[in-house]
């Protein structure tokens, strides 16, 4: 939804590649997706390849990547930081969108038994407060929404200084 034709696209923690190639490449103007591992970033490259799609290894913690992008997408990744691994991320991640442009993503709540969903989360979000406190010091529009099934709880976000889906003024919306 955050994903305007020809938009240019920082991917964070992208995996295999799948979202890179069947989600966003239709839309973007050009993808710059980023993992720190070697093996993830192998496969995307053999299996997801795209004329606008660019892979890399990088650890974002230390290897953000240079440039300014219309959109910074951290989905299904974010729960594998610290939560002050998270808070120093956002400044980076803000020093590299336009003045409009939107991070968005996806992450999941902690279980109420307090055991984790993944062993190798570092941290599970609580709630959407709880989420949304990492984006508040440094965006003026925070959404976060949830999607809650019998096993599984999901946090959607979007951040920006500028206009996110369904605000009054997002271009899609209907009055």
């Amino acid at each position: 939804l955050a994903l305007e034709q020809g938009c240019k696209v920082l991917e964070l923690c992208c995996g295999d590649g799948f979202n890179a190639y069947f989600f966003y490449s239709v839309r973007a103007g050009s993808i710059l997706s980023v993992d720190f591992d070697p093996g993830a970033i192998a496969h995307a490259r053999k299996h997801f390849r795209a004329e606008n799609v660019t892979y890399e290894l990088a650890d974002i913690r230390t290897q953000m990547p240079e440039g300014i992008f219309d959109n910074i997408v951290w989905d299904a990744a974010i729960e594998h930081f610290t939560e002050t691994e998270i808070a120093d991320l956002m400044g980076n991640i803000k020093r590299r969108l336009t003045p409009a442009g939107i991070l968005s993503g996806y992450t999941i709540v902690e279980r109420s038994d307090g055991k984790k969903m993944l062993p190798h989360h570092e941290y599970e979000f609580k709630s959407k407060n709880d989420l949304a406190r990492f984006f508040r010091p440094h965006f003026r529009n925070v959404k976060v929404f949830e999607t809650i099934y019998p096993d599984r709880h999901n946090l959607y976000f979007w951040a920006s200084d500028g206009t996110i889906p369904f605000m009054p003024e997002w271009p899609a919306a209907t009055n």
